[in-house]
């Protein structure tokens, strides 16, 4: 079996991220409404939280109801922007409404039910909460590429979505990540694993969450350039939508290149592995 060297491996990854780059550059000019979108669907789920609080059970389970709704609008959209080449309108905000839905919301709930076991089961153990933080980081690592399954593999069930996302971690996990380490490794490991404890509660299926890791990096950020903090949080508030939207269209594109490739094929595809 031939090898490669890990330079040479390097050189076609860059080659992939530049191109998922260009090519998300190129979706956001068209879809930036998809922006809009976020802010709309934040201010929903901001009263949607209010009302559901003081409901109880009842209330998780609409506050629920309401996150996958907005969750699979939001996928919808980024399927279209990743999938599509035509400009998006107001009218496909209102249209992605309902979309993936179901899918959310049973994956949602095949996770939830382990995770509420986890935590009660952690609570009267003096090692808890370190048992806990490494559990949802491995979730956060295994789960992580949960939401492109959805929308680009369309699986007839929450377990195939959470197998299929297993498989692709095995195999890309370095191409995966890497973006993300980059991105992360200034701020160091503390910060990175503050962020998976709350990024693996959800798989990325949780609105907030989906905000959560651009508003804290693009806040970790702007205090390290020593903004003030009435500028720093106008900055992050202003920028975070945008950013969130780029975010995921960049994990589309590069989940598409990855998905059903091998790093061999990819090497020879760039051009590299012939020489």
């Amino acid at each position: 079996m031939m090898t490669y060297p890990m330079t040479t491996i390097l050189r076609a990854t860059l080659d992939l991220y530049r191109a998922a780059l260009r090519t998300t550059a190129q979706s956001f000019a068209r879809c930036w409404i998809i922006s809009v979108a976020v802010v709309i669907f934040a201010a929903l789920m901001v009263a949607a939280t209010s009302v559901a609080a003081p409901l109880g059970i009842l209330g998780g389970f609409i506050l629920g109801a309401v996150n996958a709704l907005l969750i699979g609008a939001t996928l919808s959209l980024i399927e279209q922007a990743v999938r599509s080449s035509r400009r998006l309108t107001v009218r496909d905000i209102w249209e992605s409404v309902g979309q993936y839905f179901l899918d959310v919301i049973s994956v949602g709930f095949v996770l939830w039910v382990p995770m509420m076991v986890l935590e009660r089961g952690m609570a009267s153990n003096p090692n808890g909460p370190f048992l806990a933080a490494a559990i949802f980081l491995l979730l956060f690592i295994l789960l992580n590429p949960v939401p492109e399954v959805i929308y680009q593999l369309h699986r007839a069930s929450p377990l195939d979505v959470i197998r299929e996302s297993y498989d692709f971690i095995v195999e890309n996990w370095i191409e995966w990540f890497l973006p993300l380490v980059i991105v992360l490794a200034p701020l160091g490991l503390s910060f990175f694993f503050g962020l998976s404890s709350r990024l693996g509660r959800g798989a990325g299926l949780d609105f907030f969450q989906v905000l959560l890791l651009p508003f804290s990096l693009l806040t970790a950020w702007f205090n390290a350039l020593g903004l003030s903090d009435e500028v720093s949080r106008l900055l992050v508030l202003v920028v975070t939508p945008p950013a969130a939207v780029v975010m995921l269209i960049f994990r589309g594109y590069l989940f598409a290149a990855l998905h059903g490739s091998s790093r061999r094929q990819r090497l020879f595809q760039s051009g590299i592995g012939e020489k």
